[in-house]
């Protein structure tokens, strides 16, 4: 059975949002991508005053200035697709009002007829926390927990209620509601996060940095999961991070998924082999426009199903 592929869609500075989302989502979807993917970056801070995922002198890349919106994004490519998924990795949770959150996803997803899926995290930005005023930093797990349950709680059957550090509901109609059960994915590699997965997720999202650490990684989670006694599938949804030159593959120590078509195949179908249900290609900012984006989308599609992907 062939890997689902997906896409993420158009968000950086380079594209006319109102009229290239709508575009690529539909073009991928013809093209036979199951999904589409957004992801969260809610500022540029100039200057920077942390690093990149917190890391010391490493700068912002400049795919983060002036990101739009993943979730104003996503409803762009609603009405322009009709089957493939639409999903967030990640959308950083603790930055919304958690009813709010829910409301949101919950409509979109009854407007799509049931094609959402919510990958969630706590993001790494101070300025990003500081902007949003939801909570501390400090509290991002506890607020990724209240997230999750205030979901659950919404999508739920009605009166809903529900009664948190963030949110109160007493007894409230909240419509409309999903036309399923959204799944909830999150990254995980810690202890802790690998416990908020078992216990409250449904599925595992990771970046893929390497066919063999990818395996560890996948290996881990379910021993884990089987420790914690949970019997219920675990869904993996793998980002890969692509970087396309026209240049031939040298072989040199670089990350996955950078050099021509034929190489990222060729990194595309060892990762495949780790045996995850799906993986997402985000080329960033290395288009120039959209028309550029979806030739290398059409480009790798094609190969990667050649090559029995």
């Amino acid at each position: 059975m062939a890997t689902r592929l997906g896409l993420s869609l158009p968000q950086t500075h380079q594209y006319d949002i109102g009229r290239d989302v709508p575009d690529v989502a539909r073009t991928a979807e013809e093209i036979g991508y199951e999904s589409l993917w957004v992801f969260e970056r809610a500022l540029f801070p100039e200057p920077a005053t942390q690093g990149l995922y917190d890391m010391p002198g490493v700068p912002w890349p400049d795919a983060y200035r002036g990101l739009a919106e993943p979730l104003v994004t996503l409803t762009l490519a609603v009405s322009a697709t009709r089957r493939a998924r639409l999903g967030t990795s990640v959308l950083v949770a603790p930055l919304h009002g958690p009813f709010q959150l829910a409301r949101t996803l919950g409509t979109l997803d009854a407007a799509s007829g049931g094609r959402v899926v919510a990958g969630l995290g706590t993001g790494w930005s101070l300025d990003e926390y500081a902007a949003a005023g939801v909570a501390p930093f400090e509290e991002r797990g506890k607020v990724l927990d209240e997230v999750i349950d205030v979901c659950h709680a919404v999508w739920g059957a009605d009166p809903v209620r529900y009664e948190g550090r963030l949110t109160k509901i007493a007894s409230a109609v909240v419509a409309p509601k999903p036309a399923r059960p959204i799944p909830i994915l999150l990254p995980a590699f810690t202890k802790k996060s690998l416990s908020r997965l078992v216990e409250r997720g449904d599925g595992w999202m990771p970046v893929a940095m390497g066919a063999e650490q990818l395996a560890t990684q996948w290996q881990g989670v379910r021993n884990f999961a089987a420790e914690r006694g949970r019997t219920k599938p675990i869904e993996s949804v793998g980002r890969v991070n692509l970087r396309y030159t026209a240049k031939a593959y040298d072989g040199s120590d670089r990350a996955p998924f950078q050099g021509n078509i034929d190489q990222i195949v060729t990194d595309l179908a060892a990762h495949a082999e780790v045996g995850l249900d799906e993986f997402f290609l985000d080329f960033t900012d290395t288009p120039r426009d959209a028309e550029e984006l979806k030739d290398l989308a059409a480009e790798v599609y094609t190969a990667a199903r050649a090559a029995g992907i």
